[in-house]
């Protein structure tokens, strides 16, 4: 399985994914990028639409959140504060627990985040 992210500006996103995130395309298509991550695949591509960004839509494991985060804030990636029943972010990250099946973990520590075209990406480090 690939995620699909739309882009209505093509050449911001990818700036915005190799200056912030550090990530190049591996394939390039008219209207489209293919970005090969140790997670898995993901593409953007050309769109007349834009994402509503209110749920995430791609995510990322990843094995030391603390330092992932303070790597992106010093790229100038700004990372979301959620205030709701059951979810709540302290500078940034949340626990949650229980929510979702995780593997080996009984929840994660996760983040979020929305890249230039406003589709929200999260992060997560899984909690035994």
């Amino acid at each position: 399985m690939a995620t699909r992210l739309p882009a209505v500006d093509l050449d911001r996103a990818r700036r915005f994914y190799s200056e912030k995130l550090g990530l190049e395309p591996v394939d390039e298509r008219p209207g489209g990028l293919l970005y090969r991550t140790p997670g898995g695949d993901f593409a953007l591509f050309q769109s007349t639409g834009s994402s509503p960004g209110t749920f995430t839509q791609c995510g990322w494991e990843v094995p030391d959140l603390d330092a992932l985060v303070r790597e992106l804030r010093s790229r100038g990636v700004e990372f979301e504060e959620v205030d709701v029943p059951g979810l709540r972010t302290v500078d940034g990250i949340a626990e949650v627990r229980g929510n979702y099946p995780s593997k080996h973990s009984h929840g994660e520590r996760a983040a979020w985040f929305r890249d230039s075209e406003g589709n929200l990406l999260g992060v997560g480090e899984p909690v035994a």
